[in-house]
């Protein structure tokens, strides 16, 4: 049985206003009063990220930005630093999501200046890896995660990377509909498992949760996180429905 405690994270990407998402997050709180050995994490836009927290203080969820700039203030505008991101009661933080790397130029070297930035300010840091359907079909994508979490983890200790998520998301499975192989699936955490041995040690590895996103549903879960390096999921559209992620959440029980 496998003692790391999984994870349940919710990303909202673009969606929900404050008010859908105050509706939303009580929803999933008032479907499921009582939640045992399982950490669930919400991820709305900025705009909501105060009032989600004010909303789910003292309650069994917690709050994560999306996105951070590694600077705490400066001449960067439009974007958000560490410092913001805890003074509104977030404590956890999405970094290197695969349409940061897409959209917005997002780089190995980028994604590492942020999660030093969110670990100095005592946030967690869930750190997104994964490869596109062309790097899996021409047989790359251990190549990609290895450079990706040497590139995303360089310089950072074995303390440090302990207190960090990693998460897999194969980029042809987010929002395609399309999931990985429960057997895809696991080979990649190992893989990813395998690697934080070599880099940090075999306890660090053993010590950091690795979760699978993408088109992670309420019908696919319980197969997906009977895996045994898969703790927890990355969840997408599905977390935009109360049931349906209250369905992920007690897959991972």
């Amino acid at each position: 049985m496998k003692k790391r405690i999984p994870v349940i994270a919710g990303n909202w990407k673009m969606n929900m206003t404050v008010q859908q998402g105050v509706e939303l997050v009580n929803g999933i709180f008032y479907g499921l009063r009582f939640v045992k050995d399982v950490d669930v994490i919400i991820a709305p836009p900025f705009t909501s990220l105060y009032k989600i927290s004010e909303v789910l203080r003292d309650t069994y969820i917690s709050v994560a930005a999306q996105n951070l700039h590694w600077e705490d203030k400066g001449a960067f505008t439009g974007e958000i630093s560490p410092s913001f991101i805890k003074d509104v009661g977030a404590s956890y933080v999405i970094i290197g999501h695969s349409e940061r790397r897409q959209y917005f130029g997002e780089t190995d070297e980028t994604v590492n200046k942020k999660i030093r930035a969110a670990l100095q300010h005592g946030l967690t840091p869930i750190f997104c890896v994964g490869e596109t359907l062309s790097e899996r079909e021409s047989n790359q994508y251990h190549q990609i995660l290895s450079a990706q979490i040497h590139g995303g983890l360089v310089g950072l200790s074995a303390v440090e990377v302990e207190h960090i998520i990693v998460a897999y998301e194969p980029v042809w499975a987010i929002g395609t509909g399309v999931t990985a192989s429960t057997q895809q699936a696991e080979e990649a955490h190992l893989m990813i498992r395998n690697l934080l041995a070599q880099n940090f040690g075999a306890y660090i590895a053993d010590e950091v949760r690795i979760l699978y996103g993408g088109s992670v549903n309420a019908k696919n879960a319980k197969e997906l996180l009977s895996s045994e390096n898969i703790d927890g999921a990355l969840v997408g559209g599905a977390s935009l429905k109360a049931d349906d992620f209250i369905q992920i959440i007690k897959a991972a029980t």
